[in-house]
C-alpha cells in the first residue's frame, strides 16, 4: 500500500485526480505522522487536527464533483509560527507575545495557500522572533534533527524542515532573513528556496526589513515550483511586492542545465573552512552538472565576508522588534536575543547607513558576477548538524550563529534567489546541502537546475525514521 506520508504534493494531487486516495486520507496520515514525531523532534507549536480534517472533507467533496479549488486543493501544509494564520495564535517563539489576540488575518502567502485549497495541519516551531540559525526558544523548547535527535534541526525554520523531512505534510512555509530556510533544509535533508526579495509578499512587514524573505520548504524542486505558482503573486499589503511572474515556474522545470554557465565556489575564495565530507558531496554534484551539459568554472565571486554589516542590520532589526516590550517581558526573552537587541539599540543612524552602503556594493558586485555566470554553486553549509540546544558548535570559537553559516546571509543582503538542495550525507548519516544562487528575478534558473539534480538522482530527500515511530 502506498505510504501517503512519503509522497510529494505533485504525487498526492495526481492520486486525487485518479481516485487512488483522497484528501481526508492524506490529512489523517499527515496528522498521525505529526503526532508520532512530535515527542522526539518537537517540530510543532500546535496541531490543528479538527480544523484540518474539516478542510480536508470540504476538499474531498470538491474533488468528488470534479471541481478542485486550485493548484493545491487537499494538500496538507504547515506554516512557520512567524507568519499570520487566521484562527491560530502566532506567538513567534516568544512568551512575550499574548496569545489572546484576535488572530483574524492571514499573511499573504498563507492567504494564497488557503485560496488554492491547501489543508493547514499545524504551526511549526521557530526561535524567538526567528533571530538565529537554530530552533530553540523559551516558549517551545528545542527542535531536534530528524536524522539524529541529539543534533539541531537548524533554523530559524527548523520546525518546518523537520516536519517535511519526516512526512508531516509535504509542504511548509518558512521565512529566511539570513539563511533560515536553507540552513535547516541542509541539516535535515530537504529542499528549500529563498526567492528573490518581493517575489513572495510579506505582511506584516518584518522588523528585519528587506533581509526577510518567505519561501517554500519541500521534498523536491517540483513541489517548490508548484508552491511558488501559488504564493509568488503580489499582495496590496506589501508595498515592496513584485508584479506577477511571467508564467508558471512549473513550466520552466524541464529545461535542464545544458549550456548554463555555472560558477563553482567551494569556499568563497578560501574564506570558509568546509568539512571534507561536505566538500566532496558538493563537488560530486557539480561534476554531475557538467556531465549534464553545464559549462562549469571553478571561480569565486568578488566578495569579502559582510558579516559586520549584516550584524548591524540584523541586530538593529531585533532591537526594533522588541522595542515595545516592558522590563518584565524582556526578562522572558532568550538571553542571546536580549544581548543582540542591546547591541542593536546602540547603533547610530550613520552606522546603519554605512551597513546599507556595504549591502548595495555587494549587490553591485554580484550583479556584475551574473553578467558572466548564470548560476553560482556553493555548499549551503560548511558543516553538518551539530549538537541540539546550542547556538554555535562546541569548541568552534564562534560567538554568534553567523560564524558557522557564511554561505547564506550574503544573499539575503543582495536579495538574490538561493536554494538548498540535498546532495548526500556524511559518515554519520547527516545530510549535506548544495546551494544554488542566481541573479535577482531568476528564480526559474534556480528551480530548473535543482529539478535537474533531482531528476538525475544526484539530489534526493529521503525520509529518516525517528525512534518513536
Amino acid at each position: 500500500m502506498t505510504e501517503l506520508t512519503e509522497l510529494t504534493a505533485v504525487r498526492l494531487l495526481e492520486g486525487y485526480r485518479k481516485g487512488e486516495w483522497d484528501p481526508v486520507e492524506a490529512t489523517r496520515a499527515a496528522l498521525e505522522r505529526a503526532e508520532v514525531i512530535q515527542p522526539e523532534v518537537n517540530a510543532f507549536v500546535r496541531l490543528t487536527a479538527e480544523e484540518a480534517l474539516e478542510q480536508a472533507r470540504e476538499s474531498e467533496e470538491r474533488w468528488r464533483r470534479g471541481e478542485p479549488r486550485g493548484l493545491l486543493d487537499g494538500v496538507p501544509v504547515t506554516v512557520k509560527d512567524i507568519l499570520l494564520q487566521r484562527g491560530a495564535p502566532t506567538l513567534r517563539g516568544s512568551k512575550a507575545v499574548d496569545p489572546a489576540g484576535r488572530w483574524d488575518e492571514d499573511a499573504p502567502s498563507v492567504a494564497r495557500l488557503r485560496e488554492h485549497g491547501a489543508v493547514f495541519i499545524g504551526k511549526t516551531t521557530t526561535p524567538e522572533f526567528g533571530w538565529k540559525g537554530v530552533t530553540d526558544s523559551p516558549l517551545s523548547g528545542i527542535t531536534r534533527n530528524p536524522c539524529d535527535p541529539s543534533r539541531t534541526a537548524g533554523g530559524s525554520s527548523g520546525g518546518s524542515a523537520a516536519a517535511v523531512a519526516l512526512g508531516a505534510g509535504p509542504l511548509s512555509l518558512g521565512t529566511d532573513g539570513g539563511g533560515s530556510v536553507r540552513i535547516p533544509a541542509s541539516f535535515c535533508g530537504i529542499f528549500a528556496l529563498k526567492p528573490t526579495y518581493g517575489r513572495v509578499p510579506l505582511y506584516p512587514a518584518s522588523a528585519f526589513g528587506t533581509l526577510a524573505h518567505v519561501g517554500p520548504m519541500t521534498r523536491d524542486a517540483a513541489d517548490a515550483a508548484l508552491m511558488m505558482d501559488v504564493i509568488g503573486h503580489p499582495d496590496s499589503r506589501d508595498w515592496s511586492a513584485l508584479s506577477a511572474p511571467a508564467g508558471p515556474y512549473t513550466d520552466t522545470l524541464a529545461g535542464g542545465v545544458r549550456g548554463l554557465r555555472v560558477a563553482y565556489s567551494p569556499s568563497l575564495g578560501g574564506q570558509v573552512a568546509v568539512r571534507p565530507a561536505v566538500a566532496r558531496a558538493v563537488r560530486r554534484a557539480v561534476e554531475r552538472l557538467a556531465e549534464l551539459g553545464a559549462y562549469v568554472t571553478e571561480t569565486d565571486p568578488d566578495l569579502t565576508d559582510p558579516v559586520e554589516a549584516f550584524h548591524t542590520l540584523w541586530f538593529s532589526g531585533a532591537a526594533r522588534v522588541t522595542q515595545h516590550l516592558g522590563p518584565h517581558q524582556r526578562e522572558l526573552l532568550d538571553p542571546g536575543l536580549r544581548e543582540i537587541c542591546a547591541r542593536g539599540a546602540r547603533y547610530s543612524a550613520l552606522e546603519y547607513l554605512a551597513a546599507v552602503d556595504v549591502r548595495m556594493d555587494l549587490g553591485r558586485r554580484m550583479g556584475r558576477f551574473h553578467d558572466t555566470y548564470d548560476l553560482l554553486v556553493t555548499p549551503t553549509m560548511p558543516l553538518t548538524a551539530f549538537e541540539a540546544g546550542a547556538e554555535v558548535p562546541k569548541g568552534s570559537g564562534h560567538r554568534r550563529w553567523t560564524g558557522w553559516t557564511p554561505f547564506t546571509y550574503p544573499f539575503n543582503m543582495t536579495q538574490q534567489p538561493a536554494a538548498s538542495v540535498p546532495v548526500g550525507t556524511d559518515a554519520d548519516g547527516l545530510p549535506i546541502g548544495l546551494q544554488l544562487v542566481a541573479a535577482r528575478h531568476r528564480d526559474d534558473l534556480v528551480l530548473r537546475a535543482a529539478h535537474t539534480l533531482f531528476e538525475a538522482r544526484v539530489a534526493s530527500a529521503g525520509r529518516p525514521t525517528p525512534s518513536g515511530s
